[in-house]
Order: structure tokens, then C-alpha cells, then sequence
């Protein structure tokens, strides 16, 4: 498992929990203090610590390399690891769409098999990771059909976690940015997923955020495949009604992901003093709108807004935030 924050952890912790032979490998400050202290997962399946092999960089060629970096991370994550990754199938597990064709370009295509990660957790500390709510792990083939060695993958990590194998994992891929978009909110604002979703005029901004979105995707032809537990009909219907409705729905939804505080992957990295994935997340709409000589001006706001933040360490006031996205957020 290389990466050693919320998923890599939970996930290398789930299967060393279930007998696997599973080690990890994570930034100097993770391998310190799992070695020191063990390391501690809560949540939804209870509380435990338990002890796993932690290094830097891998020393053997392993069966199978979860890559559980962020996307900005993943080629120096590969270059790190590159002479014990040969003949090994890889797993991409990250957000956004690029991260298979950035491993591809070091990687043979036919050892890489791409997923999406639909559980979330939470990693604030180095060593301790929070399990928030449980959902599927979808695998499948990005640019061939899937085969005996993607079946056999789902099948070893079935033993954590309910997983299931598509044949469109790329139409999930765009989907799965919608889930993600609305992250950048709570990383703007500093709070947790709950806090910032209680307020509807928060929402009415998110809703704003998949119209604009989902305008540019159609626009350009790129079809969205349902996922497990989130339809495509669902983004569909709540950006067709009033906006008013919609954020009400919206509100109800967002505010019970989870019993404890939910803060997005993209705050986690900021709380952590780390650079966000939001080029990856909105920054694909932005991208895309961009290469396409079409616009998506809320998208690159919250973009440009999440990078304020990284940069200057401040957090936006609602009030900031209703200011900057007014003329952008309408029925």
C-alpha cells in the first residue's frame, strides 16, 4: 500500500486486520509514528490498533501495489518505488481521471486496473484514521475489458470491503467527480462536511456547481455511468428543479454522511499543510472547459479560492463566500 493517509491506512489496517500479508508505505512523519505507536483506526466498524510493516519506500516486489497517494503525488510516488513495481499489478484508487494515464506513462497499461474508492474515511494525524461511512469499491479496466487478474483483485479485497467489478469504470470515473465537487466547499469555509451542508445557501451554491458541470459534460458528449449508491439520475434531478428545492434535498443528505465530523479529502490535505486535489476535482471541469474553448467560471472560482486558502492559511467567511459565487449561483 503506498500512501500512508486516510484510505491507504484504513485499507492496509482492514486487511492486516483480516491476516493478509500487507505492508505500508508512507511520508517520514506516518512510518514514525506507526512504528512507534501502532496504528489506531475507529469509526464505523469500532476501535482498534494494530501493528503492520511501515517504510518510506517498498525493499521487495509485492503481488499487488495499492496506490493510495493523491494524484499530485503519484508519479514521484512510482518513481520512488519503480525498480520492485515490475510485473506487479498496480491499482489506482485515486479521485478524478487522470491517475491511470499519469501511471501508464511509467507503467505497462496491462498491469494497471483502475478503481474508485466510494467509502470515506478521515486522517488528521499521522497513524490515527477515522472510518466514516462504508460503501463499495468499484474495479475495472480502463482502456481493455476487464479480466481473471481484476476478478481476483475485487476477490482479495472483498475480505475488507464489499467490492465489485464494471465494465465502464471511465463513466464512473466522471460521476465520481460530481460526488467529490462539493468538497471544495468545507475547504473553503474550514468545517466539517455537516456544518458547511446545514446552511442551504451553501447548498445552493453546490447545486450550482454540478449544473455548471454537468452542462460542460454533456456539452462535450462525455457520458456518466452510474455508480453503486449514487445514480446519475440523481445529479440529473436535483439540478432540475428550483434551486430552493434542490438545496433543501441536498441539505438532508449531506448533513448524514456520517455520525462523526466529515471534513473531505480536500480539507484533510489543507489541515495537514498539504497541497489540495482540487485541480483534479473541479480543476478536471475547469480543464476541460478550457481545452474545449467553453467556460466553467464557478468551478474555476472555487478552484482559485481553495488555492487562496493553501497558500494564505485563512479560511473564507460565508458571507465571503455568498459575495464572490452571487452572480454565479441562480435558477
Amino acid at each position: 500500500m503506498i500512501g500512508a493517509g486516510a484510505i491507504g491506512s484504513l485499507v492496509a489496517g482492514y486487511l492486516k486486520f483480516k491476516g493478509q500479508e500487507v505492508s505500508l508505505v508512507g511520508h517520514a512523519d506516518a512510518v514514525k509514528a506507526i512504528k512507534s505507536k501502532g496504528l489506531s483506526i475507529s469509526g464505523v466498524r469500532g476501535d482498534f490498533n494494530l501493528s503492520l510493516e511501515v517504510e518510506e519506500k517498498l525493499s521487495y516486489r509485492p503481488d499487488l501495489v495499492i496506490l493510495a497517494t493523491k494524484t499530485q503525488d503519484l508519479e514521484a510516488a512510482l518513481r520512488d518505488n519503480f525498480d520492485f513495481l515490475e510485473d506487479t499489478v498496480v491499482l489506482t484508487t485515486q479521485n478524478g481521471v487522470r491517475a491511470d494515464a499519469l501511471a501508464a506513462a511509467l507503467l505497462p497499461k496491462a498491469d494497471i486496473i483502475s478503481s474508485i474508492v466510494m467509502f470515506a474515511s478521515t486522517c488528521l494525524e499521522p497513524g490515527k484514521v477515522k472510518h466514516n461511512f462504508e460503501q463499495s469499491w468499484v474495479l475495472g479496466r480502463i482502456d481493455r475489458p476487464n479480466d481473471e487478474k481484476v476478478s481476483q483483485i475485487a476477490g482479495f479485497l472483498s475480505q475488507g470491503f464489499s467490492t465489485q467489478v464494471v465494465d465502464d469504470i471511465r463513466g464512473m470515473k466522471y460521476l465520481k467527480i460530481f460526488v467529490n465537487a462539493n468538497n471544495c466547499i468545507p475547504a473553503i469555509l474550514g468545517v466539517s462536511m455537516q456544518e458547511a451542508f446545514q446552511d442551504l445557501q451553501v447548498c445552493r451554491v453546490s447545486i450550482s456547481i454540478w449544473k455548471e458541470g454537468l452542462a460542460l459534460v454533456n456539452k462535450l458528449g462525455i457520458g456518466l455511468v452510474s455508480l453503486p449508491d449514487f445514480p446519475v439520475e440523481g445529479v440529473v434531478k436535483l439540478t432540475s428543479i428550483p434551486l430552493s428545492e434542490a438545496a433543501q434535498v441536498f441539505s438532508g443528505i449531506m448533513t448524514h454522511l456520517s455520525k462523526e465530523p466529515f471534513y473531505g479529502s480536500i480539507l484533510q490535505s489543507i489541515k495537514r499543510g498539504k497541497p489540495s486535489e482540487i485541480d483534479y476535482i473541479n480543476g478536471e471541469f475547469v480543464r476541460l472547459a478550457k481545452e474545449n474553448k467553453v467556460s466553467a467560471p464557478l468551478n474555476k472560482l472555487l478552484v482559485e479560492m481553495v488555492h487562496q486558502v493553501e497558500n494564505s492559511k485563512k479560511f473564507f467567511s460565508k458571507e465571503e463566500l455568498f459575495k464572490q459565487t452571487q452572480s454565479l449561483v441562480s435558477d
